[in-house]
């Protein structure tokens, strides 16, 4: 199969750039694959909003740049930041034309919320499923463009490159060329390849390393993990965000997110005996930037023996909770908490890859014909730790970066003809699954117990030892069977696994989501670590 431009993954970031290609070039084809349902989506998961200055009679790009720049902890790149927030609105503005609806006040206005880390109200929401009315308004517009093919159940295996045509490519390759992908057919069970003149990797997160979290089970670092094997730049995978209130079931996967947007409105966190305890913590409390609240639950939970913490909402007004957060309303009923009398029992889940792809500020990426953007870029807006409700944003502002940087390319590139078809000659079928399922498994527990919130340096070795194992037994069931999307997905997942370690292991301080009580202290060296 050969498109003009390939897009793999349908989130946000995925389907903005397709739309707007898609508009420019009505005579080019585009292609978006997804390895599920084209709404499977961190995107669909996103609760609490969109962050943006929509009043700047209160507010200012200037507040929302230090607000973006406090939280990344000294390694956000300015002009990224300055870049995103500039442009956001403007980005904001077309997805409401496509249709989508923020929730709006008795007046009229956009009703502007305010979460942890944010110096004013500027996050627009749709009730607590933002992302998925977001997402709505995206695919209904896809589906008024002709073309566009979307093809579901398409999982990509690995991006195509000159490796594949029997060069040598190393990390020092200065010409590394994306031809693009081999995909897993999920309908024939075949391996078939795409050839594209250009490809925008939009793949999403990497939550599912961990044993606990936010995303949804595809979630499992597919495009960090083929760039990392087609030798591209990665960077700053040991920033993991863990959202500090999920609700607390153990044993559910993904976990429930109780958006900050409550915290926003005034929910007070408290621990085992009742205790505001934020206070103690930071000056800002229940809305201080997400690393600072995760780590003094985290503090909380360890200090108690406890495996939660509770979210008081008990003195807020029952009416405009139920308005605002209807779903978590419900969730919360339908396990036996009213707000209105009972504190919802929540704990940190891991919720956001801060680093990732490393791109330039028209989301190329270090492979030629490669863009990036989404969750699984590092486009230098995070940093350390990202504030709250800049994702969606970053994800369209670069989205549409990356089509007015990729229109200007297209016509320069041709396909190449000569990449050889999938060769599975002496691979069998998988003969047990437990080989697959159990090793994920024990990825999940080394990296929830070894490359959580709080890190060692001890905890960190032993995760590499135990990784490096998971990789030679994995690689091994690879070699000999043929192609399962589990397979891969564990493959890809041991990989996300070892660059998070590894850059934790590089990071000689304490900053952001990387808090390692070996090495407290902030060096004076400001850096990104890139794998």
């Amino acid at each position: 199969m050969q498109t003009d431009f390939l897009v793999i993954g349908s989130g946000i970031a995925g389907l903005t750039y397709a739309l707007k290609t898609a508009k420019e070039f009505p005579d080019k084809k585009i292609t978006v694959i997804t390895k599920t349902q084209a709404d499977e989506t961190n995107t669909k998961y996103a609760q609490g909003g969109i962050a943006g200055v929509w009043d700047e009679a209160k507010d200012s790009y200037h507040k929302h740049i230090e607000d973006t720049l406090i939280a990344g902890d000294g390694l956000c790149n300015e002009h990224i930041v300055e870049i995103v927030v500039k442009e956001g609105p403007e980005r904001i503005k077309e997805i409401i034309a496509y249709g989508a609806e923020f929730d709006k006040d008795e007046k009229g206005e956009y009703s502007l919320g305010k979460e942890g880390g944010h110096s004013e109200n500027r996050i627009l929401h749709h009730k607590d499923v933002t992302g998925k009315e977001m997402e709505r308004a995206l695919l209904d517009e896809l589906r008024t463009v002709k073309n566009i093919e979307l093809i579901n159940h398409c999982f990509v295996v690995d991006i195509i490159t000159q490796h594949h045509l029997g060069y040598l490519v190393t990390k020092s390759t200065l010409d590394i060329t994306c031809y693009g992908v081999y995909v897993l057919n999920l309908h024939n069970h075949q391996i078939e390849k795409i050839l594209a003149k250009i490809t925008l990797l939009a793949t999403g997160g990497c939550g599912q390393a961990y044993r606990t979290t936010t995303n949804p089970r595809i979630a499992t670092g597919d495009g960090i993990a083929m760039v990392y094997r087609a030798k591209g730049k990665i960077e700053n995978m040991e920033f993991i965000q863990f959202h500090p209130t999920a609700l607390y079931e153990p044993g559910v996967s993904p976990s429930f997110l109780i958006t900050e947007a409550v915290r926003g409105d005034g929910g007070i966190l408290r621990n085992k005996n009742g205790e505001a305890f934020m206070e103690r913590y930071d000056a800002r409390k229940d809305l201080a930037p997400r690393d600072i609240v995760a780590r003094a639950i985290d503090n909380e939970m360890k200090r108690s023996g406890t495996e939660h913490v509770y979210l008081d909402c008990r003195h807020m007004d029952k009416e405009k909770f139920i308005h605002h957060f209807p779903n978590i309303y419900e969730k919360c009923l339908s396990r036996g908490i009213d707000i209105t009398q009972h504190m919802i029992p929540v704990a940190p889940a891991a919720h956001y890859s801060c680093g990732g792809i490393k791109t330039d500020e028209w989301g190329r990426t270090s492979v030629k014909h490669l863009y990036a953007c989404g969750e699984c870029a590092s486009t230098g807006l995070h940093g350390a730790n990202r504030l709250a409700s800049n994702s969606l944003l970053e994800a369209m502002v670069f989205g549409h970066r990356c089509f007015l940087d990729s229109k200007e390319e297209i016509n320069k590139h041709s396909f190449e003809e000569r990449i050889p078809d999938w060769n599975a000659t002496g691979t069998t079928e998988p003969g047990e699954m437990i080989l697959i399922t159990q090793s994920q498994k024990e990825l999940q527990q080394i990296m929830s117990d070894y490359v959580g919130i709080v890190r060692t340096d001890i905890r960190l070795e032993r995760a590499m030892k135990r990784l490096d194992l998971l990789f030679a037994e994995t690689e091994a069931l690879y070699r000999s069977t043929k192609v399962s999307p589990q397979l891969c997905e564990l493959r890809n997942l041991i990989t996300v696994g070892y660059l998070i370690v590894k850059g934790a292991e590089f990071r000689k301080e304490s900053r952001g989501l990387h808090y390692n009580t070996d090495h407290l202290q902030k060096s004076g060296l400001l850096q990104n670590i890139i794998l």
